[in-house]
């Protein structure tokens, strides 16, 4: 008598469950009434507490063990990943700078004017919330990180080390079995609030032209980010670039670096990448570099001054630029975190009054997915270089 032979389950990936989510929320967001939608804005508003509430931890709990474990040289290794996340954000500035300058007057009215969007619902609010504020800001986390590993990378006591060997197991343990299988459902609520309230739409109607260039624009920096990061590594960049597409889809759900760093970290480990440098890399890149997401405000910014018939000099630009990449280091890695952190840069150096302000920020929420994404998608070719550097 044979015995029967059970083939393993068949299992979906992160990949296809996260766009299933994105289009069955939009789907949904057609027909469901508002008070499903808003059981699913309550789920999202604990969700998002709570990633809040774990990301100061995930950045200890991964950043400090990986500093520690590359030893001596983890001063040069975070001094390097700084260099290289702040001069990937500059030529992300310059190059939407420039290409802007080439493609908005043909397809763009100089002087047009700018006019104010706002939905055609009322935002819809949770049943109710709960607070969970972090032990921690995110900068504070990331300096705490910065002091243990750098401190444990020259001190040969072996006690706290274990202490946070430990800390990155508990850690690792709640992105597997609790964040990683509520992502999808999370994302799935995101979508469906954002087709519910209507907010999309008219941001999307009326720069559509303009969305279209940024959005070609994150994929020719991404391309140009993996090529360099190849011709380093010695490695296929289009290969790695498809190795990254969960990161990429997980982050036009989530809308936030911080959120997809689980997702991030599994690409970068299948791009060949060394746990102890993913560990280091992904997580401080989430917070540091923000390419993608200066991109977008760049080409927002010179978009919304070109259609107001205001001047956009090199010399202006460049000075916002070269701030906008340091203001980018302090900016949440949440949805919208960025737009928030420029505004002072946007008013202080371009000039933008509260009109302008509010025009920016409607047009970056409308296609912040894009920004996060090529951020996330742009920490996988950061964390091959280190790698290859650190050999």
């Amino acid at each position: 008598m044979k015995l029967l032979k059970f083939k393993k389950p068949f299992r979906v990936g992160l990949l296809p469950r996260v766009i299933v989510a994105i289009a069955a929320g939009i789907v949904c967001s057609l027909f469901f009434p508002e008070w499903v939608v808003r059981c699913f804005v309550t789920f999202n508003g604990l969700f998002s507490g709570f990633l809040g509430f774990v990301i100061p931890l995930i950045i200890v709990g991964l950043v400090a063990p990986g500093i520690a474990e590359l030893g001596a040289g983890a001063g040069r290794l975070l001094g390097l990943t700084a260099l290289i996340a702040y001069g990937s954000t500059l030529f992300a500035g310059f190059m939407a700078y420039f290409s802007s300058l080439a493609v908005y007057p043909l397809i763009l009215d100089r002087g047009k004017g700018a006019t104010s969007l706002t939905g055609s619902t009322d935002p819809l609010e949770p049943f109710f919330a709960v607070d969970m504020p972090p032990v921690m800001g995110v900068m504070t986390a990331l300096i705490l990180a910065f002091v243990l590993g750098l401190g444990l990378a020259r001190v040969a006591g072996g006690s706290f080390r274990s202490v946070l060997s430990e800390f990155r197991e508990v850690v690792t343990k709640v992105i597997s079995t609790a964040i990683i299988p509520l992502l999808p459902l999370y994302i799935f609520g995101i979508f469906l609030r954002m087709g519910a309230e209507g907010t999309v739409g008219p941001v999307m109607s009326l720069f559509i032209r303009v969305i279209a260039v940024i959005f070609v624009l994150h994929i020719l920096l991404l391309v140009l980010q993996f090529l360099a990061a190849g011709a380093v590594a010695r490695k296929n960049p289009f290969v790695m670039l498809r190795n990254m597409l969960p990161a990429y889809a997980t982050a036009l759900g989530t809308q936030s670096s911080a959120a997809t760093i689980p997702v991030t970290l599994q690409c970068a480990l299948k791009n060949g990448v060394r746990p102890e440098i993913a560990g280091f890399t992904v997580p401080l890149c989430a917070t540091i570099h923000l390419a993608g997401s200066t991109l977008k405000i760049v080409a927002c910014a010179v978009a919304i001054m070109y259609m107001s018939g205001l001047p956009t000099p090199v010399g202006l630009f460049a000075g916002f630029i070269m701030m906008l990449g340091v203001t980018m280091v302090a900016a949440p890695g949440v949805p919208g975190g960025a737009i928030m952190a420029a505004l002072g840069v946007l008013s202080s150096i371009l000039g933008f009054d509260e009109t302008l302000q509010a025009l920016m920020i409607a047009l970056y929420i409308a296609m912040d997915s894009f920004g996060t994404a090529a951020n996330v998608t742009g920490d996988g070719a950061i964390a091959t270089v280190i790698d290859r550097l650190a050999r």
